[in-house]
């Protein structure tokens, strides 16, 4: 007696079996399935989709926030009394934690386009739920530290919004396979027309979303003002020590056309630069001062504040990675650098007949020359024999002493109106990038304002303002702005319409065409009938490059077994086998 046990024919599934094991752990055939993925799955997939998106969102923002690592290092070192480049264990996370998430993600579309079952292994819960839970934890800790950076992320749409439109109408366009293969099913739901009509919000929200953009780079290029005079804040404080001479000559070695400082006023009346309300960062006052190294830089007397070493930190921490790109003669004479006083700095620039901007510090109430720090200041100015129209103040004083600091032009880093600036006798407004709107800059320089932004120290944020029409920038790194001798980019308005229009037809014409085959693809499958399926998988001819399961007879002896009329015959090439005993033939 001959039992027939027909098994199916495998093909080599190595793709297949890496996706899967690699997402699941399930290497093998039988550990895969082609049901519908559990709620319980499906929650995990959604927690993936939200730690991607957050995790998106978090490294654009880093990206950006580029501009602004000098700023978020001095906040940290505020609180934490230690300096340290933080962004560097910050971006590498956030590389590693985007990566992670970012493949996982891929290999979850390629379950929903393979019909696979999602089944995340336990391994992998574990951490996309860490990776959730960490930028969480990241965006509130910045959101307390360094809360008034998130202004930037709307700034930076003024540049990227356009490519940002293409990029993600390019991947919502391609979302419309899955979605078309979910929704086009011989089942239907209301949780299919839910997911359709989301997606479909969702890209008509895309087509719509150029009509809210600002981007002041969209213009006629004749309209292009000249580019942008460029400030060296502290001079080059990413080529030497801030503050001091051999950075101030930096900044005008890399073009800067003006100087800005930051003025302290010391116990004895002596100007000089210093932006921290301490001498631990910049000084060795820890090793000449080891007891007063907390206290007020301006209660410290100008000897005193001469014989301390500004130069040497700069050598030992390294800020911005810039130390290896010093010569040996260079590191000599930033490492004999000492503490600059105002005189020093506004005869530098009158000598190279360039303009300074000072940030005075007032002193405080119990300081000595509380009463009279302006006319200290005044009397640094005179004996620097620099023209006072080419000083420009931004003090922290009360708007009753402006009228007494007669001479210097007089600016204020607050956003006011035309009105109070007029009555305030101000000349000059220099604020930050995140209170300059495009709409503002273009009142102020209609009535004759002139505007300084900081800080500008990537190319991006520079040609926002050079399109916007900013006549000078305050940067801490002129090195980098130097190399940009004209916007990024810069496109007129029928230009970007025709992008704009032409890209949305094309999404609109590729969403149709998917959900037109699948529909097709679908209608096809379920016009096949069970039989026409098993006929098809039996005739199929086998390939050299499949390994092929052969049908499997098991046989059964009765009584003393098969006799010698017995006979078998296989005819593989059509995947049928017969057998004989006599007359009888099967």
């Amino acid at each position: 007696m001959v039992k027939h046990q027909p098994l199916q024919v495998y093909e080599k599934q190595v793709f297949l079996s890496i996706v899967t094991g690699i997402y699941g752990c399930r290497w093998k055939r039988y550990q895969r399935s082609h049901d519908d993925s559990t709620k319980w799955e499906c929650t995990w997939f959604v927690l993936l989709c939200s730690s991607f998106l957050l995790l998106l969102f978090w490294s654009y923002f880093w990206l950006v926030a580029q501009n602004d690592f000098n700023e978020f290092n001095w906040s940290v070192y505020n609180r934490s009394g230690e300096w340290r480049d933080e962004t560097v264990p910050i971006l590498a996370s956030t590389t590693v934690g985007f990566s992670y998430i970012t493949f996982l993600m891929i290999l979850a579309f390629f379950h929903i386009s393979l019909g696979q079952q999602l089944n995340l292994y336990w391994v992998h819960k574990i951490g996309v739920l860490a990776t959730l839970l960490t930028i969480i934890s990241g965006v509130v800790s910045v959101d307390d530290v360094w809360g008034d950076e998130w202004d930037i992320v709307l700034v930076s749409l003024q540049s990227t919004a356009p490519f940002l439109h293409i990029g993600a109408l390019t991947a919502v366009t391609a979302v419309g396979w899955l979605v078309a293969a979910y929704v086009i099913r011989r089942e239907k739901s209301s949780f299919q027309v839910m997911v359709l009509l989301i997606y479909v919000g969702i890209l008509l929200a895309l087509y719509a979303a150029p009509l809210t953009f600002t981007c002041p780079c969209i213009m006629d290029r004749h309209s292009l003002r000249p580019r942008p005079d460029v400030i060296g804040r502290r001079g080059a404080p990413m080529l030497a020590p801030e503050n001091t001479l051999v950075s101030f000559n930096r900044a005008q070695q890399q073009g800067a056309s003006s100087l800005e400082a930051d003025v302290t006023l010391s116990v004895d009346g002596v100007p000089f630069l210093m932006r921290d309300r301490t001498l631990r960062r910049t000084t060795d006052v820890s090793r000449v001062y080891p007891a007063r190294q907390y206290d007020d830089a301006s209660f410290f007397n100008w000897t005193e504040i001469r014989s301390l070493n500004a130069g040497q930190w700069f050598l030992e921490s390294d800020p911005y990675w810039t130390v290896k790109t010093l010569t040996v003669r260079d590191r000599h004479r930033i490492g004999n650098q000492t503490v600059c006083s105002l005189v020093e700095m506004l005869r530098l620039a009158a000598r190279s007949n360039r303009s300074a901007l000072l940030n005075i510090r007032r002193p405080p109430p119990e300081h000595p020359r509380y009463r009279s720090w302006f006319m200290d200041t005044l009397w640094a100015v005179q004996r620097a024999g620099i023209a006072q129209k080419r000083v420009r103040t931004v003090t922290w004083t009360p708007d009753t002493d402006r009228g007494r600091v007669r001479g210097l032009q007089q600016t204020t880093n607050e956003k006011l109106s035309v009105e109070q600036i007029r009555q305030r006798g101000i000349t000059s407004l220099t604020l930050h990038y995140s209170k300059a709107s495009h709409k503002d800059i273009q009142e102020y320089l209609a009535n004759n304002l002139s505007v300084t932004v900081y800080p500008v120290n990537e190319p991006w944020l520079y040609s926002v303002l050079w399109c916007s029409g900013v006549p000078s920038v305050s940067s801490d790194a002129p090195q980098v702005l130097r190399k940009v001798p004209y916007p990024i980019w810069l496109m007129s308005q029928s230009a970007y319409c025709f992008i704009w229009i032409t890209s949305d037809l094309v999404s609109i014409a590729v969403v149709i065409g998917i959900f037109s085959f699948q529909k097709w693809r679908m209608s096809g499958i379920q016009s096949y009938n069970p039989e026409q399926i098993m006929l098809s998988a039996v005739v199929r001819q086998p390939s050299r490059d499949v390994n092929i399961m052969k049908e499997k007879l098991i046989f059964a002896e009765i009584d003393d077994g098969l006799s010698g009329s017995e006979s078998l015959s296989l005819y593989p090439e059509n995947g049928y086998a017969s057998y004989s005993h006599g007359d009888l033939s099967h």
